[in-house]
């Protein structure tokens, strides 16, 4: 929905949230369903309504509790059996620079009394995030300070340690210690979203002295949206390429018409500037693991050749597919998408003409943001939070290696006129184990992520994996796949709940990037293996429908179980007794190393 998108109408949406929300709910898509507690320092009312709408758009459908007004300490640290009753899967704390206690000028204090009035404004935080974590070990979002909107001291606020801006600087960065030492916490960062709006507006303070609005409401719909990107984040829907247009995209003029040496990209003018500064960024975010792609109407030999512009940060290597072609920019995207093994509503499009980002977007449900200006195209895309960051693994540093790899593996595959020999050419061999503490970020980002290859869709937290993993009544396991062009990393995940003699697959799910490469069989191999010597007689496997999973309806039978029973929306539930079970993998080498 075009009005849910950065840059939006702030006071459209506050008159027609109602409406929005109506209509997200009555477009026919499927969302996972969340609960998440809103714990406030102050009026929290329209922040909920903001959140709600951005996280429909965003694929999520939440259900709500809020505090009462400034209860957000007591609702956590005193018996709260509503709050226990709700079970939140999150909890955002919405506090602000006046919800700040210890603070209070002293010019005669020493350097260590103003140190202890911090520590106990930590410590008051502090407390409260171990509760959470102690009886709803879910994740938590906290809001860190803004700026005060005045300086007794004037600039001297800022460096002397009697100071209140300095007293926010210091307790914002013990807020990021902890985000850093600490999983499944995370920082709202309203210091930045206040800067972004100007300090004075976003604090005006006749809001809350009439309404305990700590957040102008004019920027509501800034702060909701900043939230929701954390939490489809942690949830899995994160966007994972970026697809450019090249002429007026990531080059000033067209390259056709122009040539090599007319188009505008370097430091000799300010339009030349402009787009080496977007190159530069995109850059950026290839090293956070974004996949990037090029989708042009240009032949693709001039492509190529203003992707080799000596003054250009991009060259041809940093792109997964490069589609310079006459053909419709949809059909193009559909053909990437596939070829990265990734949905097109994983990816965003860049380009500069409106007409088709129109189309691509009708066509493939891609998000297209509104590039008009070169030396906006950076805030644009940055503000619209495509690719938020809350966690960050080895596998998202090596990504683009990753699928550039199996770029190749497509390219070889095709010498090979029988399947399996092509497979048998790549010397495929996997480690299979149980989870480690060292893996268990990259498997809760699958857990979140997968959405084709994956039987039940359940979703888990860090916490929630962390759990599972030391409980003895699992078995778990993840694989890593490597061959001759490289290693996948972790690409598949199962999770077995044993009850008696039996084993209930609640997880199984595989990365898109292997599909079709037997590895399934090889993690079948040693479940059955691992299940056998704990003494199981029957493995359940469930497979519960949804738009995306269809690939994997049979997954099952093909594995040789049975099917005992199946609803009216096509759920099904297997069964395999294993005695007799014959190893399926011939084509893999396994290292399993799970413990016994």
């Amino acid at each position: 929905m075009k009005e849910l998108s950065y840059p939006f109408d702030s006071a459209y949406l506050l008159k027609n949230r109602r409406k929005i929300k109506r209509q997200l709910l009555e477009d026919g898509t499927v969302r996972i369903r969340k609960k998440i507690a809103v714990l406030g320092g102050s009026t929290t009312n329209d922040i909920v309504s903001m959140l709600e709408i951005f996280l429909l758009e965003q694929g999520i459908e939440c259900e709500f509790y809020q505090s009462e007004y400034a209860k957000y300490w007591e609702d956590i640290m005193f018996a709260n059996e509503e709050l226990l009753q709700f079970k939140p899967d999150l909890i955002y704390i919405h506090t602000t620079a006046r919800n700040i206690t210890e603070y209070d000028l002293d010019m005669k204090a020493s350097r260590a009394e103003c140190g202890n009035a911090l520590n106990r404004q930590f410590e008051h935080f502090k407390s409260m995030w171990e509760r959470i974590e102690e009886i709803y070990s879910c994740p938590i979002i906290q809001n860190n300070f803004e700026m005060s909107i005045y300086r007794i001291l004037g600039n001297r606020d800022a460096w002397d340690y009697h100071g209140q801006v300095n007293f926010i600087s210091r307790l914002n960065i013990m807020f990021y210690d902890y985000a850093l030492n600490h999983e499944n916490f995370y920082v709202n960062d309203i210091n930045y979203l206040s800067a972004c709006c100007g300090l004075d507006k976003w604090s005006e303070p006749s809001y809350w002295y009439m309404y305990k609005y700590a957040v102008n409401p004019q920027f509501i719909p800034d702060l909701a949206f900043n939230i929701s990107n954390i939490i489809k984040s942690i949830f899995g829907k994160n966007k994972k390429a970026l697809a450019l247009d090249l002429d007026n995209t990531l080059w000033g003029g067209v390259i056709g018409d122009d040539g090599v040496d007319g188009i505008e990209i370097g430091h000799e003018t300010a339009a030349a500037e402009a787009f080496y500064a977007f190159q530069k960024y995109v850059k950026e975010q290839q090293k956070i693991g974004v996949l990037l792609g090029v989708c042009s109407k240009n032949d693709y030999e001039n492509a190529v050749t203003g992707l080799n512009h000596p003054d250009g940060v991009l060259k041809p290597d940093d792109f997964i597919s490069i589609k310079a072609n006459w053909e419709p920019k949809d059909s193009n995207i559909a053909v990437m998408a596939e070829e990265i093994g990734i949905l097109p509503e994983s990816i965003v499009f860049a380009d500069d003409n409106p007409a088709e980002r129109e189309i691509v977007s009708g066509q493939l449900n891609v998000q297209s943001p509104s590039l008009e200006n070169p030396e906006n195209y950076i805030k644009i895309i940055d503000r619209s939070g495509f690719f938020e960051v809350t966690s960050f693994s080895d596998d998202d540093i090596n990504r683009n290696a990753m699928y550039k790899a199996n770029a190749q593996r497509v390219k070889v595959s095709k010498k090979f006129e029988n399947y399996d020999d092509y497979l048998l050419s790549l010397e495929m061999t996997a480690e299979i184990e149980e989870f480690k503490a060292i893996d268990l970020q990259r498997i809760t980002q699958l857990t979140n992520k997968s959405n084709q290859f994956n039987l039940t869709t359940k979703r888990y937290t860090q916490n929630e994996i962390e759990k599972i993993s030391s409980d003895g009544n699992y078995i778990t396991l993840c694989g890593r796949l490597k061959d001759k062009f490289g290693d996948n990393g972790i690409v598949s995940v199962v999770i077995g709940r044993k009850e008696n003699d039996a084993l209930h697959i609640d997880l199984w799910l595989m990365s898109c990037r292997v599909l079709k490469r037997n590895m399934e069989y090889a993690m079948l191999d040693c479940l059955v293996s691992e299940a056998k010597l704990q003494g199981i007689r029957k493995i359940y496997g469930y497979y519960l429908k949804t738009k995306k999973n269809s690939m994997v309806k049979s997954l099952f039978s093909d594995f040789g179980f049975e099917k005992i029973s199946e609803d009216i929306e096509e759920n099904t539930v297997w069964e395999m007794d294993i005695k007799n079970y014959i190893p399926k993998n011939k084509l893999i080498t396994v290292k399993q190393t799970q413990k016994v």
